[in-house]
């Protein structure tokens, strides 16, 4: 398997574990908050502070894993920048 297709499968695994154990749980106060989730066992840490989420995901569940997710977007971060136009 090539790391590309790692990292969709992980990405698979984890989209499915976050509708499945996650989504359900959710409240309207957790939008914008992360989730680590464990691709494995679907368990998860929820935290405004995605550092917080993960740590105590992995002191749970040494070497899980983790796939994470910000409640109510599309991805846990988004990278945007400037386009330099030259004249």
């Amino acid at each position: 398997m090539t790391k590309t297709e790692e990292l969709a499968e992980i990405d698979r695994r984890g989209t499915e574990a976050y509708e499945r154990c996650v989504a359900p749980r959710l409240r309207p106060e957790d939008k914008g908050k992360f989730v680590a989730v464990d691709i494995e066992t679907g368990e998860f840490e929820l935290d405004i502070d995605d550092y917080e989420a993960i740590e105590r995901m992995h002191q749970r569940r040494p070497g899980a894993n983790l796939w994470l997710m910000r409640v109510g977007h599309s991805t846990a971060y988004r990278i945007s920048g400037m386009v330099n136009e030259r004249n």
